[in-house]
Order: C-alpha cells, then structure tokens, then sequence
C-alpha cells in the first residue's frame, strides 16, 4: 500500500562523485527521507478511514489495519 521511494543507482552514482558538493547530496537525501515518511503517514492515514469490506479486499483484518495505522511515520 505504502509507495517506497529510493534513490536510483544511477542517481547514487552521480551524487557520489567528487565534483558534487556534500551540501547537494544531503539536501538529495534529506528530501527522499521526508518524503518517504510524509508518504508513510499519508497511506496511513487513509488506511484508518478504510470500512472492514475494503480492509478484507486487500487481505487485512481491521485489527492489522489498526496497528499499522497507529505505527509512526519514521519506522517503515
């Protein structure tokens, strides 16, 4: 349910390079980092609005839904 963004290997490669600031790198980073939770907390919420004929659709029981919806952000 949740989508998972990561950087590409090509995308790796090119910011690992010398001739790239550090700054730009963490910047890279930081903003995959933060929206990866904000996706997290997104889907998450969604999932607590969903009814239990919707939860048995994609193979969850309300309490599973439940504990994954409560999860924090930060924890994958």
């Amino acid at each position: 349910m949740t989508q998972t963004l990561t950087l590409s290997h090509d995308t790796v490669a090119i910011l690992n390079q010398r001739s790239t600031p550090f700054a730009a790198v963490l910047a890279v980073k930081f903003a995959v980092c933060v929206t990866k939770m904000a996706s997290r907390r997104h889907t998450r919420k969604a999932l607590a609005q969903l009814e239990p004929w919707q939860l048995a659709d994609v193979g969850l029981t309300p309490r599973q839904a439940h504990d994954e919806s409560i999860r924090v952000f930060w924890k994958a």
